[in-house]
């Protein structure tokens, strides 16, 4: 029996043997595939997806899948749970109304609304299908928020180039970001990376309450003499979803402080050359910073010249002023003090006073050369140009004067230039006298008048010479009273003489002009041409009535006369019919002493002419200046 007894449970052990192995057997042939992502990555405040993916080699009965999430103190807790009957969120949860599921054919994805820093944790995903078989696995949720731009702030005070070791000159600052940010230096967009003694980079991080970071970085850095004109900048650079990404600051110069190893001298105004008169400025600056104070003084002379802020000015400056000017800067921290300077060699150019041969005054003879010349001392080339009454008669400086005439007399004026410097510019002059014998205009000619008598007449004289001629006059045939001189014009080498005569006969004029050197005459002939006059022209003292019975009885005797001169010609049949009768008379020349009257019978056809007689004459304010012109008909 007991032997019985001890079979029996060894066949019972030997059956829960066989069913262990058959069970680790179908375990080992029933599996499930189970799927998740590493790492789930999402910008803060977005939602995020986090899929699980399964498949079994054996279909099973019933699945359940359930979400767990590690906490801050590593303990795991529950946040969701499905299977084939029901889906659900656990409640009392940090992610209780945050979270969600949903199920496909090939698994579930968790979705988790308004994420939040502290969403970055483990979240695990249980699948078990029971016989099927039962597998876990786990992502990594990471959050990301991007940081302000970065805000640069160089040093509000200049920077030594003089200092042992590195000072502070920028700093660099930015904030809420996660994860932490990193911060770059950049000088004119190159990396500055640490060195010893040179760059220092110090960074400051901060965790705001929030959970974010705040990047605060200070660059010290030993300044030289070439960063007066660099731009330092700063880099960030931080992480999202999938990407680095960077943000770059503004660029900020920073004010360096060094000795002045050199100066520069120039000249600013006037442009170009310099003549005597001008104000000059001269201007020197040196290369330091902060400017070191300018001084000047000209070479191998320790006087120091009057100069405001590297302006050097000279008011007026002559010849005297020419030379070599030096600036010197005052900069205590220069290594060769003594040697910073820089000169400028200044000319100032000049242009004297003409000086004109022959000096003033020159007498010639006429048909005599003479040579004059006008030169000015000058420091440039000079141009001369000579002017006669204002205008060119000569370029150069020697004017030729040849076989002199009284044209050539008179005030010759040179002008004596400076081309390469407009402004310089000096003059001088010389008085040419050219000495002869009269010369009278016109003399060559005969001078044949035809006058009136009783008219009058000027006769003009015009003489050059030197001395001045003396002009007389010689009237021969006119009555000595009749003639008076009523204009004269004298000038240095010239006179001009008019007379006014009353012709009353055949008269010669005769000018006549002398000097030291000659006598020179112009001769006037003047015919004289006696004029009409009638009584009715004349102006008299008769009463009217004495007149009227004068008229009457001479128109009755001319009537009785007329009357008979027809009658006898009427019977000698010399009467010629069908003429006119009609004869005008003229004269090609008058003047205001002829005097033609028209007298006419009422009664009668004929007009007789009659004319002054016995040579009887008027005065001249008697003469009538106007001219009737009588018809015979």
């Amino acid at each position: 029996m007991d032997n019985f007894r001890n079979m029996a449970l060894q066949n019972t052990s030997l059956l829960l043997i066989v069913l262990q192995i058959c069970a680790l057997a179908w375990q080992a042939w029933a599996q499930v595939d189970l799927r998740m992502e590493d790492t789930v990555e999402v910008y803060m405040d977005d939602s995020a997806e986090i899929p699980c993916l399964y498949t079994f080699t054996q279909a099973p009965m019933m699945v359940m899948v359930q979400w767990f999430v590690r906490e801050r103190d590593g303990v795991r807790v529950r946040i969701s749970y499905s299977d084939l009957t029901m889906q659900k969120v656990d409640e009392n949860t940090t992610y209780s109304d945050r979270i969600s599921v949903r199920s496909n054919s090939d698994g579930e994805t968790l979705t988790i609304q308004d994420v939040k820093l502290s969403d970055e944790r483990e979240f695990f995903c249980q699948v078990s299908g029971f016989s099927a078989g039962s597998d876990e696995r786990r992502t990594l949720l990471k959050v990301f928020d991007p940081p302000e731009p970065p805000v640069i702030e160089g040093a509000l005070s200049g920077v030594s180039v003089s200092g042992e070791s590195t000072a502070k000159i920028a700093s660099c600052e930015t904030r809420d970001g996660y994860p932490k940010p990193n911060i770059t230096w950049y000088r004119d967009h190159i990396p500055i990376h640490p060195a010893n003694g040179l760059v220092n980079v110090v960074t400051l991080v901060t965790r705001e309450s929030s959970g974010l970071y705040t990047v605060q970085s200070d660059l010290h850095y030993k300044v030289t003499k070439e960063d007066k004109d660099a731009h330092f900048s700063c880099e960030v650079s931080y992480f999202v979803p999938g990407a680095v990404r960077t943000s770059e600051s503004k660029g900020v110069n920073i004010t360096v402080y060094y000795p002045t190893s050199s100066v520069e001298m120039w000249k600013e105004s006037p442009q170009g050359l310099v003549k005597e008169g001008d104000t000059v400025e001269i201007h020197c600056q040196g290369d330091g910073n902060p400017p070191a104070p300018i001084i000047f003084n000209r070479e191998q002379s320790d006087v120091e010249l009057d100069s405001y802020e590297g302006l050097l000015v000279l008011k007026e400056v002559s010849r005297m002023d020419s030379g070599v000017y030096e600036c010197h800067a005052l900069d205590l921290d220069a290594v060769n003090n003594d040697e910073v300077l820089d000169t400028l060699q200044l000319t100032v150019h000049y242009l004297d006073p003409a000086v004109v041969v022959p000096k003033d005054s020159e007498v010639m003879l006429k048909g005599e050369s003479l040579t004059a010349t006008c030169n000015a001392l000058s420091s440039l080339e000079t141009s001369t140009v000579w002017f006669k009454k204002g205008l060119e008669v000569g370029r150069g400086h020697i004017m030729q004067l040849q076989d002199a005439t009284f044209d050539t007399a008179g005030r010759y004026d040179c002008e004596v230039t400076v081309p390469s410097l407009p402004g310089l510019l000096t003059s001088g002059s010389v008085h040419i006298i050219v000495q002869g014998a009269p010369q009278i205009k016109d003399a060559e000619r005969d001078f044949e008048l035809m006058e009136k008598v009783g008219a009058w007449v000027n006769l003009t004289c015009e003489v050059r010479g030197y001395p001045r001629p003396a002009i007389t006059w010689s009237i021969t045939g006119s009555q000595s009273q009749s003639w008076r001189e009523v204009d004269k014009k004298e000038t240095e080498d010239r006179i001009h003489s008019v007379v006014t005569l009353k012709v009353t006969t055949d008269t010669v004029a005769i000018c006549n002009s002398t000097n030291d050197f000659g006598i020179e005459t112009k001769i006037y002939n003047i015919k004289s041409i006696p004029f009409l006059q009638t009584p009715t022209a004349r102006k008299t003292s008769v009463d009217n009535s004495g007149v009227i019975i004068v008229v009457i009885i001479v128109s009755i005797l001319l009537l009785a006369i007329l009357g008979s001169v027809f009658y006898f010609l009427y019977k000698k049949g010399k009467l010629l019919c069908g003429r006119s009768g009609k004869q005008e008379i003229t004269k090609e020349k008058t003047n205001k002493d002829d005097i033609v009257v028209e007298m006419k019978a009422k009664k009668t056809e004929e007009s007789v002419l009659l004319k002054g007689i016995n040579g009887e004459k008027k005065p001249p304010n008697d003469q009538h200046p106007e001219i009737i012109n009588g018809v015979l008909s």
